[in-house]
C-alpha cells in the first residue's frame, strides 16, 4: 500500500530534463539556472550579456549540469530569437522546460514623461519577447511526454500601482497571455504557469536608474527555490498561479 501511494503521488523528476532559461545572465534567471544545475538539468542559457552567461555556465557545470550552452540573444529582436531557438533545437534536440524570466523595469513616472524608446523596450522585452520565444519553442515542447512553460510576471501583473503604466501594461499582458495558453494547452502535455512576485532584490531597478531600498525585497535565490518547487510537483498536481511576497 505504501508503494502504491508513493507511485500515485510521484514527484516530477526534473533530473535529466532540458530547460531554456531567458534572462539567465543575472538576477532570478541566474539563480534558477544554478539551482536547476544542482538538480541535474541541462541548460540552454539565453541573455544579452555573453560574458555573464559564460560565468553562469561555468558555475552550472561545477554544480552538476550535464550540458550547458550559452546563447547571446536580445529578446526584443524577433530574428535573434528565431535563430536562437533554431540553434537550441540543433544542440539539444528536445526541451521539456521553458522559463521566461527575461525582463526590464520601467522607471517610475507619469506616462507622458516616459521616453518613447523606454516604452518600446519594456513592451518588447517584458511581453513581446516572451510571446515570440514561447511561440517558437512550443512545437518542441509539444513533442515531449511532459513539458512546462513558466512565465515570470510580477505583482504589477495583478495590482495597479502608481507610476508603472507601461511596466504594468506588459505584466498584465503576461498574465493574459499565460491564462489563454493554459486554456489552449490544457489537453496537451504542456503545463503552463505564471508567478506574481513582489519586489525582488536584483539589479533590474538600478539598471533603469531607479534606486530603491531593497533590503526587504525578495531574495532571488528564495524565489528560485519556489520555481524549483513548482517544477517538481507530483504529476497530478499543478500550481498554475503563484503569488509571492516578502
Amino acid at each position: 500500500f505504501y508503494h502504491i501511494i508513493r507511485l500515485y503521488f510521484r514527484v516530477m523528476d526534473i533530473k535529466g530534463k532540458i530547460a531554456i532559461v531567458t534572462g539567465a545572465s543575472d538576477g532570478l534567471g541566474r539563480q534558477v539556472s544554478l539551482k536547476l544545475a544542482k538538480e541535474g538539468v541541462s541548460l540552454a542559457l539565453v541573455a544579452r550579456n555573453e560574458k555573464k552567461l559564460n560565468e553562469v555556465k561555468r558555475e552550472a557545470e561545477k554544480l552538476g549540469s550535464p550540458k550547458v550552452v550559452c546563447y547571446s540573444c536580445d529578446i526584443q529582436d524577433k530574428e535573434q530569437i528565431k535563430r536562437t531557438v533554431q540553434k537550441i533545437e540543433v544542440d539539444f534536440n528536445e526541451v521539456q522546460i521553458l522559463l521566461n524570466i527575461a525582463g526590464i523595469w520601467q522607471k517610475l513616472g507619469l506616462l507622458e514623461d516616459i521616453p518613447e524608446d523606454e516604452v518600446d523596450s519594456v513592451i518588447d522585452i517584458d511581453l513581446k519577447g516572451m510571446v515570440h520565444m514561447t511561440r517558437l519553442v512550443l512545437p518542441i515542447l509539444k513533442r515531449q511526454k511532459e513539458a512546462i512553460i513558466l512565465n515570470d510576471s510580477s505583482r504589477s501583473g495583478v495590482t495597479a500601482q502608481p507610476g508603472q503604466s507601461v511596466y504594468t501594461a506588459a505584466k498584465w499582458g503576461v498574465r493574459g497571455f499565460t491564462e489563454v495558453l493554459k486554456e489552449d494547452l490544457k489537453e496537451t502535455c504542456v503545463k503552463v504557469a505564471a508567478i506574481y512576485q513582489g519586489g525582488t532584490n536584483t539589479e533590474m531597478f538600478n539598471k533603469a536608474g531607479e534606486h530603491f531600498n531593497q533590503e526587504k525585497f525578495i531574495k532571488p535565490e528564495d524565489l528560485a527555490d519556489i520555481i524549483i518547487f513548482m517544477l517538481s510537483r507530483p504529476s497530478g498536481v499543478w500550481l498554475h498561479d503563484v503569488r509571492i511576497e516578502h
